[in-house]
């Protein structure tokens, strides 16, 4: 993706502190002979660092290109908010240029497939342990039954980050008065997504 200078990133702690927040996105895999990429929504559990942790379904055509290539881009996308033509162009209203705020990373990794019975399980574990920190859900077993009859129903996917590309576009290239204006704007308007666009918004002032 396009990612001009005042978009970027101000550092590494700026999207790993985004991403912590985060559990669902896409899996994209490509491989030779294919026209477009798999491209999987999943939820995910990220360590704050490097790596990313998932499962699929064993019947899920992703296996064989991350067999063939164990590479794959997760990518995720919030916090976005459409602004209006005469928001962003007040000079001119009848000629503005609407854009798009949006916070997005995305994740070049490594791919490890795991298919032992015992990891499997402790991989579910760790992302029961965040989905549902109430605990109801006992320990996943490899041994006992339900789990170990479900357990080869899916197969499980450690990613490891090997790059980043991290945009943040709120804005960043105008004005402090005119952050300030749309910011106005997005709190009369009050849509689903402009409260969390607003916190971006304001978050990237400091």
């Amino acid at each position: 993706m396009l990612i001009h200078p005042w978009d970027a990133a101000h550092d590494d702690s700026e999207w790993k502190a985004w991403l912590a927040g985060h559990d669902f996105g896409q899996l994209i895999a490509g491989g030779a002979g294919r026209d477009l990429p798999v491209v999987n929504p999943a939820h995910f559990v990220y360590d704050g660092d490097r790596t990313v942790l998932l499962h699929l379904a064993r019947p899920n055509p992703v296996w064989p290109l991350l067999e063939e290539h164990p590479r794959a881009l997760l990518s995720v996308t919030d916090d976005q908010t459409y602004i209006r033509s005469n928001w962003n162009t007040p000079a001119d209203p009848p000629h503005g240029v609407p854009t798009s705020y949006y916070a997005s990373v995305q994740l070049e990794c490594d791919v490890r497939l795991i298919d032992d019975a015992a990891e499997k399980a402790s991989l579910l574990d760790r992302q029961l342990a965040h989905f549902e920190p109430s605990g109801d859900r006992v320990t996943v077993s490899p041994t006992e039954t339900p789990d170990r009859r479900l357990l080869p129903g899916i197969r499980g996917i450690e990613l490891t980050v090997t790059g980043v590309r991290a945009k943040f576009k709120f804005g960043g290239n105008k004005e402090p008065a005119d952050r300030s204006r749309i910011d106005g704007e997005l709190e009369r308007r009050g849509g689903p997504m402009d409260a969390r666009a607003r916190v971006q918004l304001a978050r990237r002032e400091r």
